[in-house]
Formats: C-alpha cells, sequence, structure tokens
C-alpha cells in the first residue's frame, strides 16, 4: 500500500503535536480533574454502522484520489486485479520506511478512530483498524496484498491512533460558543479527522451541553519544547553540512508512577526530534510508550516499584549527509512491539529525586539500514526480534536535571533472497523477500542534562550515539556508528 508524498502535511501535522519523554522535571499544564459521568455515558454508545461506513468510506477517498487526482498507478483496479489479489496472497511490499512504517500506521490511526469515537475501546477499535487495512490491501490496489502492511497499519494505528484521540480530548470542550468553540472543533479534527467527522455527522461538533464532553476528564499532562541546533556525524569535512536547525517536542501523559490498574494508555509517553537540515528527513526520531496494564509490586514512603504491560512505538531515520560521506548514519524502526516494563522511583530525599525503568519486548514488526538490498524505494530490511529498554532521571529541585536512555534492537531478517539471484529479471511488486539474509544489533544511546535559567526556561544538551552491527549471511559483516549533539533552549509548559 503506497501513499505518496500528498501526505507529507501529516507528517508535518503529527510531528508538531506528538513527542515523548518521561521527564526529570516536571510541570502540569493544569491540575488533574477526574471525567464527568454524564460525559462518559454521552460519549460511549456504540454505533458499528457508522464507524464501518467511515471506514470504507475512507478507503474510497483516499483511492479515489490517488486514482483519478494523483492518477497512481497502482490504483487502476477491478475484478481481475481483486482475484489476482487473492489468488497471490500477502508479500513483502518495497516501499521506503516513511510509508511503511510511519503513513501506514498513521492510516491505521484514522481506522482506528473512526471506531474509537463511536463509543468502540481501544481492543474494539483496533478490529476497525485491521479490516479497514485489510480491505485496502486486498481489493484497492491492483499489487499484492503487503504482509508488513497487514500488520503496521492496525497495530501502528492502535497507538498513534489513541494518543492522537486523547490528544484531541484535551482541546475539546462541549460548553464553549462561537468563534471560541469553532477553533477548539477545528484544533481537534486536525489532531484526528475522523473523530473530527463523527463529531460533524452528530451534530456534537456545535451542540452546546452543560459539561465539557472530555472522556479523560483533566489529566495529569506535561508538554516541554525545545529549539536550538544539531549535530550529526562529527567528521571532517562534513561538518559543516552537518549542522542544522533542531526542534524536539515532549510530552508525558498521565502518572507514570500510578498504583492503580488504569484503561490503555492512561499513561504514555512520546519523544520527536525533528530537523531544518536540508539533506535529513523533518521527522528523524518517534517514540510511543503506552501503558496497557499496571501491578503494583512495592509502594512504601521510600520506594515505589511497578510492573507493566507496554506497547512500543519506535522509529529512527536518517539520510546521507554529503557525498563526502556517502553513508546513511543510521535508520531502524519498530512500529509493532509490546513487552513488559518495571519502573522505579525512590522517595528517600526531598531535594534530589531519582527514577528509573526497564523495558524487555517482543518486535513482530521492524526494520533495519541494509548495506545491500536497493530494491525500488527500499534500502532496509524488513525484520522481527527483540528489544531491551532501560533509562534513568536524576534531579536537584526544579534547578538541574541528567536522564539516560539505553535501547538494544536485535532484529532478524529470515526470509532473505538467494544469493545466486539475478536482479536484471526481479519484478519489484512481487519481490516476496524480506531483504537480505541477516540479522543486525542496534545500540540508541542518549544522554541529556538541564540547567535552569528562568523560570519554565532551561539551557539543554543531549548527546546521541548511533551503532548497527550486521551480520550477513551472503556478505561480509558490517559495523557503523555515529554521533549526534543537540543544543537547545527547552520551555516547560
Amino acid at each position: 500500500m503506497r501513499f505518496k508524498f500528498h501526505f507529507i502535511i501529516i507528517l508535518l501535522f503529527l510531528t508538531s503535536v506528538l513527542a515523548h519523554g518521561q521527564f526529570a522535571i516536571r510541570n502540569q499544564v493544569a491540575p488533574p480533574k477526574p471525567p464527568d459521568s454524564v460525559d462518559i455515558a454521552y460519549y460511549s454508545k456504540k454505533n458499528g454502522w457508522l464507524a464501518a461506513g467511515k471506514v470504507f468510506g475512507l478507503n474510497m477517498g483516499i483511492w479515489a484520489f490517488d486514482r483519478y487526482i494523483m492518477d497512481e498507478e497502482f490504483a487502476y483496479i477491478n475484478i481481475h486485479t481483486i482475484k489476482k489479489n487473492l489468488k497471490g496472497g500477502f508479500v513483502w511490499d518495497n516501499d521506503q520506511m516513511g510509508t511503511n512504517m510511519f503513513l501506514h500506521p498513521y492510516h491505521g490511526s484514522l481506522y482506528y478512530n473512526s471506531a474509537r469515537s463511536n463509543g468502540f475501546n481501544y481492543w474494539e477499535s483496533g478490529l476497525f483498524a485491521l479490516g479497514g487495512s485489510a480491505m485496502w490491501e486486498l481489493f484497492m490496489e491492483n499489487e499484492y496484498p503487503s504482509i508488513n502492511d497487514i500488520i503496521a497499519t492496525p497495530i501502528g494505528g492502535l497507538s498513534v491512533g489513541e494518543t492522537l484521540y486523547r490528544t484531541s480530548d484535551l482541546v475539546l470542550d462541549d460548553r464553549r460558543t462561537g468563534t471560541h468553540r469553532f477553533g477548539r472543533e477545528l484544533a481537534g479534527f486536525l489532531i484526528a479527522p475522523t473523530r473530527g467527522l463523527s463529531r460533524i455527522i452528530s451534530g456534537d461538533a456545535w451542540k452546546k451541553r452543560a459539561t465539557s464532553g472530555k472522556q479523560f476528564g483533566v489529566p495529569d499532562v506535561s508538554v516541554e519544547i525545545s529549539m536550538g541546533v544539531r549535530a550529526l556525524e562529527f567528521k571532517e569535512p562534513i561538518l559543516d553540512k552537518g549542522i542544522g536547525a533542531a526542534m524536539d517536542i515532549n510530552i508525558e501523559y498521565g502518572d507514570r508512577f500510578s498504583d492503580e490498574n488504569e484503561k490503555p494508555y492512561d499513561y504514555f509517553s512520546f519523544k520527536s526530534n525533528l530537523n531544518g537540515h536540508g539533506s535529513q528527513p523533518i521527522l528523524s526520531q518517534l517514540n510511543i510508550i503506552g501503558r496497557l496494564y499496571l501491578t503494583e509490586l512495592v509502594d512504601t514512603e521510600k520506594d515505589f516499584l511497578s510492573l507493566g504491560f507496554y506497547q512500543h512505538f519506535d522509529y529512527y531515520d536518517s539520510d546521507t549527509i554529503s557525498k563526502d560521506s556517502g553513508k546513511i548514519p543510521y535508520k531502524f524502526c519498530t512500529p509493532a512491539s509490546f513487552g513488559t516494563g518495571l519502573v522505579y522511583r525512590s522517595n528517600r530525599t526531598k531535594k534530589f529525586s531519582f527514577d528509573a525503568y526497564l523495558h524487555g519486548n517482543i518486535i513482530l514488526l521492524g526494520g533495519t539500514l541494509s548495506d545491500h538490498y536497493v530494491v525500488d524505494m527500499r534500502n532496509y530490511n524488513l525484520a522481527s526480534g527483540f528489544s531491551t529498554k532501560v533509562g534513568f532521571n536524576s534531579a536537584y529541585k526544579d534547578i538541574f536535571s541528567v536522564s539516560g536512555n539505553y535501547e538494544v534492537y536485535r532484529m532478524f531478517t529470515w526470509k532473505g533472497y538467494p544469493q545466486d539471484i539475478d536482479w536484471e529479471t526481479v519484478d519489484v511488486h512481487e519481490f516476496n523477500y524480506q531483504g537480505d539474509r541477516s540479522q543486525a544489533i542496534l545500540h540508541a544511546i542518549s544522554l541529556r542534562a538541564d540547567l535552569k535559567l528562568i523560570n519554565r526556561v532551561y539551557l539543554t544538551g543531549i548527546v546521541y550515539n548511533y551503532t548497527r552491527d550486521t551480520n550477513y549471511k551472503y556478505f561480509p559483516d558490517v559495523f557503523s556508528q555515529t554521533y549526534e549533539g543537540r543544543l537547545m533552549a527547552t520551555y516547560k509548559f
């Protein structure tokens, strides 16, 4: 399934509102308030026909745009292409990483919120995302349905969809009228379009009610925005080309030290790194961690420890800096990943704070840069495997903090092409391989320090290290290492 660059505006918007972070120094945007039972009851009424109709209409609308506006070859469908797809079955496709691992999960979020905004819960809405993806893959293209898309679209759609749904809930307010109400409804529509469409169809977009309509009340939310410069790959003679503008937007939603078993995504965190860097993608990093289940292990005056089940979405992307460099610093992602996590906090001192976390995950679908596989628009291997994340946050009052994060990914490309393949005869649409037969170990390490300058404003420095060790079956092993630094001013809302 291909979404060309006519979706670039979606990427720009999403990366301006999404981020991650477990903050060492945290300010609340507003005092938390529980949701009103009247609002929960009002917006919990299920409407399956409307949800399914929006999923169907969304697919038809995008297909019509691709077919009649963009004149995309893959959108020329008929009964013969449908029979071919059903007979041929699913294959691994060769679209670029941004399409497969970011835009597909975003599209899945549109399916998801078609149901979520019509009374269905997290798990039920995921089934609508799966159905919408299956409809597109089997019927809406003249190319074989994609294995990686049928995984990334609904599972990634769960993560992106629920975060967008809850983010839109922050801005909506049914008590407002006039231009203030219009502005909030417009913002909610841009954040979660299919939820906004549901509100328009039902008339809730302009209906005034005695309560706010917020299904999650006012949650414990913290937001920080950082702006400054980024230096990627500290090597001559390309240092001048490796420097560009940088912006990070981090959000932490809910209480990561909660001792209650809450609903999926009552706690989640984001991290997004954005760049104004000519040779680099706008979005270089996006991480989402959403808590699905929680159980308390220790909760005393001195210590807190919880065990939870989490969903993870990780996306790291870069491109060749210059002809002098001639290489891509890093490129890997995991749009479908789940695992367990331990969260610890020490309450032993008042001036100093310390907390830490440890996650172990199964990667259902991932991708990692290839040194050899370049087929159509794909220069990465599709894979599965496992990952580990460990990190800490330490702060002295609200004056100074240090945070560290260490992530390890091990991904296996188990369906590789044969060694003696004739590349001259390859049909890129039917080349059914994950990539090079290989296994890759990837490390992402970051160390961050924040120093308070004035109220809510901090000087932030972050250093990243990315390493990749890929072991190929038919080629020599490759090891690469890249450093990145960011120096920014951070405002904590």
